[in-house]
């Protein structure tokens, strides 16, 4: 009985709380603003960032500090949902944290290649400070390789990427370390779904995490072969875990002699034949632009609360990276036209009771 209260309480809550996501009037605003300080004044005056928002000078905000105080709003949401059910509670929070830290190593290895010292962009959220198994005070100071060696020491991280941090070259390889990183990422994401769900939910996490990685992977396949000349070896590489595709279709993939041949072996798929129609900018926006589409389904009609919350995560999270790029772009004095073909958003011609599966 109280598990099922607590099943209804995250559900309600979670759609609640997504049916409060900045709407079509709200981005059309954003795009208006001229800079950092406009954004930053019409989300605290007129979006459900309003409380997080409160107290905080708009003149004096940029975007580091920000994204920041977005992550912590995320953050906060996010914990006072899985207080209702014990099982995301148990399950689900270590991934959020470690994502969080794989892009702060990755800018930090930023930070080293390019010689130019990171700390002033770092702005920590509180859940992180208190989560993270990294000493991120640290991590935001590192200027060498051996410093980040040490801020590695003793965590999940020192194996990982030891072996590309020892290696004689004074410039980190950034695209293996990556791999590396978000490879071991998805490898644990998958392993908690398929150890500690069954059934139907099971079926729909996987669905989401599958989904991604397919569409990731060919994504990988297509700009190490066609963008940057790799072999099919090479790409194979740089490949994180393989999804629904199976090693046969992959292996196709890895060989093909044209990004058209690409195409094919994709539209082959239930995926592939969706995605292509889709309108996009940019290829890597496919994995992100799929999976919005698959979550927003699944945040409506699943019955299941582990699968409504990463669907009301992932959402959420596009809904930051939405507001990021609005800030990038009136940094770089884009168009709103133009910044507005590089967000996230619902497609009302598309239905919702299609997966995308």
């Amino acid at each position: 009985m109280l598990n099922s209260m607590s099943s209804n309480v995250i559900l309600a809550k979670a759609r609640t709380r997504y049916g409060g996501s900045l709407s079509a009037e709200d981005y059309s605003a954003l795009l208006k603003c001229k800079d950092v300080a406009e954004v930053a004044g019409y989300l605290k005056n007129h979006t459900a960032y309003s409380k997080s928002l409160a107290g905080i000078s708009e003149s004096d905000i940029h975007r580091g500090h920000l994204e920041s105080i977005l992550k912590q709003h995320l953050a906060e949401d996010y914990a006072s949902l899985t207080k209702y059910e014990m099982e995301i509670n148990t399950h689900f929070p270590k991934s959020l944290v470690q994502h969080d830290e794989i892009e702060y190593l990755l800018r930090a290895v930023i930070s080293i290649n390019s010689g130019a010292s990171a700390e002033k962009s770092y702005f920590f959220p509180p859940y992180m400070i208190h989560s993270s198994a990294l000493n991120l005070r640290a991590l935001a100071k590192v200027k060498t390789k051996d410093d980040l060696k040490k801020v590695i020491q003793h965590t999940p991280y020192e194996k990982l990427m030891m072996p590309y941090l020892e290696k004689s070259e004074s410039r980190i390889d950034y695209a293996e370390i990556e791999n590396a990183l978000y490879h071991y990422f998805y490898s644990g994401v998958i392993e908690t779904v398929r150890n500690n769900f069954s059934g139907t939910p099971r079926k729909q996490l996987l669905e989401i995490c599958n989904t991604y990685l397919d569409l990731d992977n060919y994504v990988r396949i297509v700009r190490m072969k066609f963008q940057y000349g790799a072999s099919a070896e090479l790409a194979r590489k740089a490949l994180l875990p393989s999804g629904f595709f199976s090693s046969n279709r992959i292996d196709r993939m890895l060989n093909a002699e044209t990004e058209k041949e690409e195409q094919q072996i994709l539209t082959q798929t239930s995926v592939g034949k969706r995605i292509l129609k889709m309108p996009y900018a940019y290829l890597d926006e496919l994995p992100v632009r799929m999976v919005y589409r698959l979550c927003r389904h699944y945040i409506n009609y699943s019955i299941y609360p582990a699968v409504v919350f990463i669907s009301y995560v992932f959402l959420s999270k596009t809904e930051t990276s939405n507001i990021i790029t609005i800030i990038e772009g009136k940094r770089y004095q884009f168009a709103p036209d133009e910044i507005k073909k590089l967000l996230i958003l619902d497609e009302p011609q598309q239905s919702d009771n299609q997966t995308a599966s």
